[in-house]
């Protein structure tokens, strides 16, 4: 099967049922207790740097685990799963003196949730799956200043962080995902930079993938990190024509769900949400149980706001198994025809029409 042919799979599939991702990836690394003498592997054995805790480097060190994750997932029965590259960025992996290894990262990162997509694609071919690659936020901003003294403070430029994610976007391409997550954005200039990035690489004449976009809102104001409303948010990236636009992280479900349901209100295209298991108890840790996760979900469902579910932070493959039974056989939403009208947008929406 050509990448064009799973891309159209992939948007049949979308008309038929709702779609299940994966969920957390740090939880289930985590549980494996690994050191740092996992995460070194032979390639980094003399690193001048501890890189314990730097997940996405796996991809090069402990391939094994990494393939392992994405087949907990299909099993319990996501049909996309993401890249374990959400931090494999030159700008991000200098935290760990890893810069020069973030294309290697994307790409076989990119490799290894290819061949486990193919894997479980032969075992199913009537319900094909499909490789998502993640790309996340950076540890730095363009919206808001670094410095609280001086409003135009900045640590990167546009151009610096827009060619940290094309080394990204190019890596996860040519490694074979069949399309793009920008996930849990909470600066939407940063997002701006990912999606011209992909945008780019289309025009120079590589194929298109679908772009699917997922921001954060981070706390009970309804807003992003950087300030913007839900729909001033989608009036901003709505020129690239996503695949799919939603919310993930940050909020369990019951608190994310109005924001849903004004995407779904306002938003051409397909809705994707995939939130925590609940907020985090003191100790940092969820506690929401799978069936509690699936129940949120299926009301959602069952009201019609949604085209994709699946599961951010806390999430396990249990908790994606439950999810994927509670909306089995129920029809996804259907996409609204919007009037035409000038939509722009600053921190909030604006409308003309």
């Amino acid at each position: 099967m050509t990448r064009q042919d799973r891309i159209a799979a992939l948007k049949q599939a979308a008309k038929e049922r709702i779609l299940v991702l994966d969920g957390s990836w740090g939880v289930m690394i985590q549980r494996r207790g690994l050191t740092e003498e996992d995460f070194r592997g032979e390639r980094f054995a003399g690193h001048n740097a501890h890189l314990r805790g730097n997940n996405d480097v796996l991809c090069l060190t402990r391939p094994d685990i990494i393939a392992d994750l994405h087949d907990a997932y299909f099993e319990a029965g996501a049909d996309i799963s993401e890249t374990n590259t959400f931090s494999a960025t030159t700008i991000a992996q200098r935290d760990y003196s890893l810069e020069s290894a973030a294309y290697d990262i994307n790409l076989e990162g990119a490799k290894l949730a290819r061949a486990a997509a193919d894997r479980w694609t032969a075992k199913t071919p009537d319900r094909p799956r499909f490789a998502a690659g993640s790309i996340g936020p950076l540890n730095v901003m363009l919206s808001m200043s670094s410095d609280v003294n001086d409003p135009g403070a900045r640590t990167v430029t546009f151009d610096q962080v827009y060619e940290a994610y094309r080394e990204q976007v190019r890596g996860l391409y040519e490694g074979g995902v069949d399309l793009f997550l920008i996930e849990t954005i909470t600066d939407t200039l940063n997002c701006k930079a990912a999606i011209k990035a992909i945008l780019d690489l289309r025009d120079e004449g590589h194929e298109e993938l679908p772009i699917w976009i997922s921001g954060t809102i981070t706390d009970r104001s309804g807003r992003t990190l950087s300030g913007q409303t839900v729909e001033a948010f989608w009036n901003s990236v709505r020129h690239c024509k996503p695949f799919a636009i939603g919310l993930n992280c940050a909020l369990g479900a019951d608190l994310m769900r109005p924001h849903i349901a004004e995407l779904s209100r306002i938003a051409d295209t397909l809705v994707a949400a995939y939130p925590n298991a609940g907020l985090p108890n003191a100790m940092g840790q969820y506690d929401e149980e799978p069936h509690e996760t699936a129940c949120s979900l299926h009301e959602w469902a069952e009201s019609g706001i949604v085209n994709i579910v699946g599961g951010c932070c806390g999430t396990t493959p249990d908790h994606i198994a439950h999810v994927a039974r509670s909306v089995a056989g129920m029809a996804p939403r259907a996409i609204p025809e919007r009037p035409t009208a000038m939509r722009l947008a600053g921190l909030e929406a604006f409308e003309l029409a």
